[in-house]
Order: C-alpha cells, then sequence, then structure tokens
C-alpha cells in the first residue's frame, strides 16, 4: 500500500538521489509548483518519471487557479482570470458567467490533461469576508453562499468533463482570515451560527461532488479554541465530516506553511491523529519530506477506502474526458471582452 503522503520535487528533472527517496517512500500522489515547470515536453517527462518511482499512475497535483494561483502560464501556456473575473460577469449576466467559467476550466484542465497531471486543487469554495486577508481575495468566488457553491461547482464539473479531478478546498472555510496561513494562523473568531449560515454551506453543496478536499490551517475559536482546523479532531470529525458532510479523501493543507508550530514530523502525527486522511508537503525538499515520511504509515481503513473511491473518480474522468469545443478560446476571449466593456 502506498503511504498516506503526497510529496513535491525540487526542480525539472527528478535526480537519481530524489528517485531512490520517492521509491522507497511509496507517496500516494505528488504535487507540482512553478519550480517544476519550463515547457510541456519536460513537464510530461516529469510527470512520467514520478510516477514511474512508484510503479502505478499516482495522481499528480496542481494548483492551477487562474490569477495570481497558475503554476503553468506564459509563453508556453495561457493566462487564465481569477475567480473574481467571474465573479463581476456574473453581476452582469449569470448564465453568461458559468458558460464563461466552463470554458476557463475547460481549457485549463486540458492543458493539465496534455502533460498527464490529472488533479487539480480547485474549487475554492471559500466564502470572502469584507476585510480580510488577500491571501484568498481575488480567488474566491465572491462573499455570497450560494453564488461561491454554484461558480465553485461549475468549474469542479467543467473539470471532470474534460478529464480533471478537482479538490474541494479550504475545508472549513478560508474566507474569514485576516492574516496568511503560510506565515502565522489565523483567528476566526465568528460563532458557530454564523460559520454554519455563511461559511460552511458551499462546502457542503459540492461534498459530494469532489473526492478529494484539503484543510485550511486556520483556528476557529467557536469550535476548537486549541487547534487549528488541521490538527484538530473536533473540526474534522464535527464539521468537515458531519456538518459539512464530506466523505472524500482529505489531505492537509502544505504542512510546511507556518502557520502550524511544531516540527514537521508532529504536524504530520498531529494531522493523522486528528483524522486526516493524506499529509501534504510541497516544497520539495528532501530533508523536510523525510521527516514527513518518518511519521507516516500506509494507507489502510477509512483512509484506503476512500483513497481507492477517489481514484475510481479519476480514472473514470480520465477515460470519459471530452477536450473543450474548438472555439473555446475564441468565445472566451469574447466574454471577457463582454465584462471589461461592461
Amino acid at each position: 500500500m502506498p503511504r498516506a503522503v503526497i510529496l513535491g520535487c525540487a526542480g525539472l528533472v527528478l535526480a537519481a538521489d530524489e528517485a531512490a527517496f520517492l521509491r522507497d517512500a511509496d507517496p500516494y500522489g505528488f504535487i507540482l509548483f512553478k519550480r517544476n515547470v519550463d515547457s510541456p515536453d519536460q513537464m510530461r517527462a516529469l510527470v512520467a518519471a514520478l510516477r514511474e518511482t512508484v510503479g502505478r499512475d499516482a495522481p499528480i497535483l496542481v494548483d492551477q487557479e487562474g490569477g495570481r494561483v497558475q503554476r503553468l502560464g506564459p509563453p508556453q501556456w495561457r493566462r487564465y482570470p481569477p475567480a473574481q473575473a467571474f465573479v463581476r460577469l456574473d453581476a452582469v449576466d449569470p448564465a453568461l458567467a458559468d458558460e464563461a467559467l466552463r470554458l476557463s476550466a475547460g481549457l485549463m484542465g486540458a492543458d493539465l490533461m496534455a502533460l498527464g497531471i490529472d488533479v487539480d486543487c480547485v474549487p475554492l469554495a471559500d466564502v470572502r469576508q469584507p476585510g480580510s486577508h488577500d491571501v484568498i481575495g481575488d480567488r474566491a468566488f465572491g462573499e455570497d453562499p450560494a453564488t461561491v457553491a454554484r461558480l465553485a461547482g461549475v468549474q469542479a464539473e467543467a473539470m471532470a468533463a474534460v478529464g480533471i479531478t478537482g479538490v474541494l478546498k479550504h475545508l472549513p472555510g478560508h474566507g474569514r482570515s485576516m492574516v496568511d496561513s503560510h506565515t502565522e494562523l489565523p483567528r476566526v473568531e465568528a460563532d458557530r451560527t454564523t460559520l454554519e449560515a455563511v461559511d460552511f454551506p458551499p462546502f457542503a453543496a459540492l461534498a459530494e461532488l469532489l473526492p478529494y478536499g484539503m484543510t485550511g490551517h486556520l483556528l476557529f475559536t467557536a469550535i476548537d479554541a486549541e487547534r487549528p482546523s488541521t490538527l484538530s479532531p473536533v473540526v474534522i470529525a464535527d464539521v468537515i465530516r458531519s456538518t459539512i458532510g464530506f466523505d472524500g479523501l482529505l489531505m492537509t493543507d502544505d504542512l510546511s506553511m507556518s502557520a502550524l508550530g511544531g516540527s514537521l514530523g508532529d504536524r504530520t502525527a498531529g494531522a493523522l491523529a486528528a483524522g486526516c486522511d493524506i499529509a501534504l508537503h510541497c516544497n520539495g525538499r528532501m530533508d523536510e519530506m523525510a521527516e514527513v515520511v518518518a511519521r507516516v504509515g500506509d494507507l489502510t481503513g477509512p483512509a484506503l477506502t476512500r483513497a481507492e473511491r477517489a481514484d475510481a473518480v479519476r480514472r473514470r474522468n480520465t477515460v470519459g474526458a471530452t477536450p473543450p469545443p474548438s472555439n473555446a478560446a475564441a468565445r472566451l476571449d469574447a466574454l471577457l471582452a463582454r465584462l471589461e466593456a461592461a
């Protein structure tokens, strides 16, 4: 069985020592970042090399949202708009917003499919709140829970149609963060009634649509005043699994982010003990990956069942993939031009 971890790598090619490490670590999957991206041929070779280390069709993840979170970009790949662009178009014409988002997600997903990448860490179901830190900002589908749920669902379905499986993030909600969780731990002071009315509904609406989910590193004082979501059995069992109803494969956000205290090993063990199924480590540093791997075991029990279900969805999406229509790029450009003219 693979280990309950997703890992990155350092550069554009897989070094011999990295390959040997990953072969021994046997992670469930891999995640790629901008440091790993140069050209289509290089990307295809790297994706193949990563899968070769574990000898199976392991999931390959990337954060390709559009806007400022786009690991593959010009000149090799198209620049895609952020979520906020579709929120603005939605205010003009919801039907056109849905169409534009389907086109954008379909084209973006097709870019990934051509490289062998089969999992994109979208959609964000975070409901942005006024005054919150721009770590989420224009990445969110707005401030209205119903709109967020609808547009996030459109994006996820459009990705699946072209073969890409999405990841629901950041459970149970990152829209109230007043600081950047990459550098410090956000504290959310909202009461549970407010959270259940505003923050949680988009995740609940999408809980059965997506087989993968990702936690956010935030402290919800009304739910667990001591532990951030990723390390909180209360948040995971009572909110993510019960109130929201997500029963897919739950991965942590990047464990190397500074929001979490303690050693990487302790973060890893704490997250898995709290109920996360998969530890995610992203920066590709082998010394850190070794510390993480030392604290994870094989995928077993309910986590293995969820992984098998997610893999089945991933394979089904890949096999059933339909490329975007030939006029997709031109039509998207026309819709975005209409937005700029509005």
